[in-house]
């Protein structure tokens, strides 16, 4: 089974890429940020003639998150995180698909820092840990996937002394990452690229694609059950390069059917 994750900063805009990269990659169940779409505008059509179903939770101009399946209906959970007083921003979409359950994600980047977009993101950010906690203790095969909006070590990012006022990388929101992986989360590209220098963002500015010169945010997390499952984790680097395409590049796993498994763990 894949499951991938890709920021498409504008469904409809980037629309052409988004079903060439379907087309060609062919996951079985993805989840998109930055839609930029209100809920009436998704190109519902377009997506189901390309072999998916879709839930999403759109917002005009800005956010949005959706998940798409090739692989069996789509049971949604929940849309937000519990406790969120600023239920205009859609950032969360939870969904089971397939016998796993999906957390789709959107973190706020919370830039300028400090300001009250930071003081934001942090409470966003304890609002999913602490929803996270849950999920784990259902026992259930989970993941949490998206874009979460932080580099977790200077490994994650090009020339990090660049990056120390940001708050992408600030040490309140990395803090916060590692205390949300620690609760028995997997960051499953960090997990198969131990060590390696290897990103999922480029800026439209400065020539940072051709110079490498990159971010790694978008992460895919699995609970011990999946992680068990994990075979393969890769970036699709060379649709940043197509023309009109996003700044992100789809992540992407691929995971061994229970039975294997089972096998696996018995052997």
């Amino acid at each position: 089974m894949k499951i991938a994750t890709y920021n498409v900063n504008g469904v409809n805009g980037r629309l052409p890429v988004l079903l060439r990269w379907l087309a060609d990659s062919q996951p079985d169940v993805v989840v998109l940020q930055e839609l930029k779409a209100p809920q009436e505008k998704f190109p519902e059509k377009a997506i189901r003639d390309a072999g998916y179903d879709a839930i999403w939770h759109g917002q005009k101009s800005w956010n949005g998150v959706a998940m798409l399946s090739r692989v069996g209906e789509i049971h949604e959970t929940r849309r937000g995180l519990p406790g969120d007083p600023d239920a205009t921003q859609s950032r969360y979409i939870e969904a089971a698909v397939n016998g796993i359950l999906i957390g789709g994600l959107y973190l706020p980047n919370g830039n300028p820092r400090p300001g009250p977009k930071f003081d934001y993101k942090l409470a966003w950010f304890e609002r999913l840990i602490e929803h996270a906690a849950g999920l784990l203790d259902s026992g259930l095969p989970v993941m949490l996937a998206g874009d979460f909006n932080v580099m977790p070590t200077d490994l994650d990012v090009y020339k990090p002394e660049r990056w120390l006022d940001d708050a992408l990388f600030a040490p309140e929101v990395r803090s916060a990452f590692a205390r949300l992986v620690a609760q028995g989360w997997t960051d499953a590209l960090r997990a198969r690229h131990p060590g390696e220098t290897i990103y999922t963002f480029w800026d439209y500015f400065r020539n940072a694609f051709a110079r490498n010169a990159g971010l790694r945010i978008d992460h895919l997390l699995l609970s011990p059950a999946l992680a068990q499952r994990l075979r393969a984790a890769e970036v699709d680097r060379d649709v940043r390069g197509w023309e009109k395409t996003s700044d992100h590049a789809p992540v992407w796993i691929e995971l061994t059917d229970e039975t294997q498994s089972r096998r696996r763990r018995k052997a």
